[in-house]
């Protein structure tokens, strides 16, 4: 399978800290592929790289057969991020059809997106009066009027209640139905068995990568909980070997 997204040996440094060191991970085209991790893991930062708004120290991202940040991306990546990116004086309506009419979208296919995230009955509400939740899904529907062939996608279902998280998996196995490529960071393990592909980061390191079945295999166990915890623990053996080494 192709790939969507090709990252290569990536290095970022933050400040005086290296966020994400050297790192390496694919991610294949028409699929919904799982970023999972705890927080500060340094799935932010890569995501911020794969949609060339982060300053890279080594190393290179490749997105849709080109460098990260090509001004020729703009119109073919979707991206939602944790801080909710829509005008909180205009109604939720307004948001939406707006960002639609930059990408061509008609009016009704718009509004259908707001009732795809669950906003039919917020729709004309001004954005600074949403709970956070609702917050979120207007910059989500925001994100989905571009029609993209790549959907980066930063905790969209934190904060959601689980019927909603429910319609919202619906809509994304259905964009990826439709031949479009997902990037899904979450913290949530359970959100991993709903991907075709997972890349498991902490520390900055990439610990698995594959199939939810194929890392739990390589893990020894059927629970991906229990996978990531022993992959954790081999990734320490791993490092006090190696610093025993070197001393």
């Amino acid at each position: 399978m192709d790939s969507a997204i090709e990252i290569r040996e990536l290095t970022v440094v933050r400040g005086r800290r290296t966020v994400l060191h050297g790192i390496s991970a694919s991610v294949p085209r028409g699929a919904i592929t799982g970023l999972l991790g705890p927080s500060g893991s340094g799935k932010t930062t890569l995501i911020r790289t794969i949609v060339g708004v982060q300053i890279v120290r080594s190393g290179t991202v490749t997105v849709l057969g080109l460098p990260a940040g090509s001004v020729e991306l703009r119109r073919r990546i979707g991206y939602f991020t944790q801080s909710p990116s829509v005008y909180a004086d205009m109604t939720v309506r307004e948001n939406v059809r707006y960002f639609a009419s930059l990408y061509g979208m008609g009016a009704k296919e718009a509004d259908q997106i707001i009732t795809d995230v669950g906003l039919a009955e917020q729709s004309r509400q001004v954005v600074r009066t949403l709970s956070g939740g609702q917050h979120s899904r207007a910059s989500l529907a925001c994100a989905l009027v571009t029609q993209p062939e790549l959907l980066v996608l930063d905790e969209p279902t934190v904060g959601q209640d689980p019927v909603l998280r429910e319609e919202l998996w619906q809509r994304f196995r259905a964009l990826a139905q439709g031949g479009v490529t997902l990037l899904i960071s979450s913290h949530i393990m359970d959100e991993a068995n709903r991907c075709d592909g997972l890349i498991l980061i902490r520390d900055g390191a990439i610990l698995a990568e594959g199939s939810p079945k194929a890392i739990t295999s390589r893990a020894g166990t059927d629970d991906l909980d229990q996978a990531f915890l022993r992959l954790v623990q081999e990734q320490s053996e791993s490092t006090e070997a190696v610093d025993k080494e070197v001393v």
